[in-house]
């Protein structure tokens, strides 16, 4: 049988980094809604770190839905619900409540339009005081952090122009607009960041 199981490299490099924030910001107990949660490594690294959560995992792309699955059944971890197929621009989102968000290295791999709609999702399904959680690399200023950075937007923009990194300004922007606090930002390993907006 084929091992739907997907493999990304940088998912081994960044889970620990990321788990030590999520540590800090996550609430004790609840439902974490992971929102493209691409092949599943990340949320099997921290269910199983953090046995008191409940971890909901989603994506919008079917091969990484199997792949998710594939982790799951095979990871023994048991507070980790079926993923969902889930489209952060659809109108209406397929779970009606979670006590955090978490979303890892989508806003530079998707049209503006996805982030618009992580935030206007995730602000209907948080309540006051709950965290969004993001991972990714971010401009601050207006000027990019790294000139590795640098290149990576170049080639994000190659592959697609709606893509790239994006300024956290303008995420923060959004964010404030769809009923979010001003962003808690922690400086992680290879030039990216860890930014945590709370729900006003």
């Amino acid at each position: 049988m084929t091992d739907a199981r997907l493999h990304a490299p940088a998912a081994q490099r960044n889970r620990d980094p990321i788990l030590a924030v999520l540590r800090k910001v996550l609430p004790l107990s609840g439902t974490v809604l992971e929102v493209a949660s691409g092949s599943g490594e990340h949320v099997i690294h921290f269910a199983r770190h953090l046995p008191d959560l409940t971890f909901q995992p989603s994506d919008a792309n079917v091969d990484n839905l199997r792949s998710v699955a594939a982790w799951v059944a095979s990871s023994n971890v048991p507070n980790i619900l079926p993923p969902l197929h889930l489209v952060t621009t659809a109108q209406s989102w397929p779970i009606a409540a979670a006590d955090a968000v978490i979303c890892i290295n989508m806003i530079h791999i998707a049209p503006w339009a996805a982030a618009e709609g992580l935030m206007r999702g995730a602000a209907t399904l948080l309540a006051p005081g709950a965290p969004l959680c993001l991972y990714g690399p971010y401009m601050r200023g207006g000027e990019h952090t790294a000139e590795s950075n640098r290149d990576f937007d170049r080639q994000l923009r190659a592959q697609d122009p709606a893509w790239g990194i994006r300024d956290l300004a303008a995420v923060a922007d959004l964010a404030g607009a769809a009923g979010f606090g001003a962003p808690e930002v922690f400086d992680m390993p290879a030039n990216n960041l860890s930014v945590v907006f709370r729900r006003q």
